[in-house]
């Protein structure tokens, strides 16, 4: 039988001292654990400026399996749409770097897509069985704030975590979707999560194993004022309406 295609996209930002590192780590345990898949990782790198660049390209060298790109302009949601739509594989994964979610979660949120059928998997620190350590009390009130005040209550929608750097979707969602979803900041999933479910699309959930990083360079009340931005955008054009639903006869 022939096997799946995956590609996961890690997007990075100066991320010089963890690059290595948390790379080799994901790529012994997709070694190990993905041999039902022809899976492929690329660094996304959103216009760093620290030695980025020279890691990621020494890691392309020694790694068949690992390609790095990289882009001119900053952006995570940037990063990600531009590797999605260049790749061919069946199915595409995003995580962040810092592998605060538990990665053996992976064979699921991939295997959501192949075997249920779902068009997008999710990882969630909100949902009913996650586990989460070390998140500071502003950072969890924040969190459930946007997720629960302003997504679910505005846009009406059910998934419970917009935000968690874990999800993996479907070639043909890929193509449907991406050029209707905007963002190109930290907001892009968020919106790309309203707009398919709005649109018909299944979306799986899976409560994860969710570990801090304290030394993220996420800056919240930048990151909150551009995500209200874009919720309020988003609000007003309502893309959905252009799609054709799924699940319409």
């Amino acid at each position: 039988m022939k096997k799946s295609t995956v590609e996961i996209t890690i997007p990075v930002y100066n991320e010089e001292k963890e690059l290595e590192k948390h790379i080799t780590v994901l790529a012994d345990y997709c070694k190990k654990n993905l041999s039902d898949y022809l899976w492929h990782i690329t660094i996304a790198d959103n216009a760093s400026t620290d030695a980025t660049r020279k890691i990621a390209e020494d890691i392309q060298r020694k790694e068949k399996n690992i390609s790095y790109n990289h882009l001119g302009e900053k952006g995570r949601g940037r990063a990600v749409k531009k590797t999605w739509l260049a790749s061919n594989a069946d199915y595409c994964v995003y995580m962040d770097l810092d592998l605060s979610t538990d990665i053996t979660h992976l064979p699921e949120l991939i295997g959501s897509l192949r075997d249920k059928r779902y068009d997008i998997s999710i990882g969630s620190r909100l949902a009913k069985g996650a586990r989460v350590e070390g998140r500071t009390l502003l950072r969890e009130i924040t969190s459930r704030v946007l997720n629960y005040l302003f997504i679910r209550l505005v846009f009406q929608t059910h998934f419970t975590d917009a935000q968690c750097g874990f999800k993996a979707i479907s070639r043909a969602a890929v193509k449907e979707l991406l050029p209707f979803v905007e963002d190109n900041g930290w907001f892009f999933d968020g919106e790309l999560l309203i707009v398919g479910e709005k649109s018909g699309y299944k979306i799986y959930e899976i409560p994860v194993h969710w570990i801090d990083n304290p030394g993220s360079t996420v800056r919240l009340l930048s990151t909150i004022s551009e995500d209200i931005s874009a919720m309020l955008r988003l609000f007003l054009k309502r893309p959905w309406r252009k799609l054709r639903r799924k699940n319409s006869p």
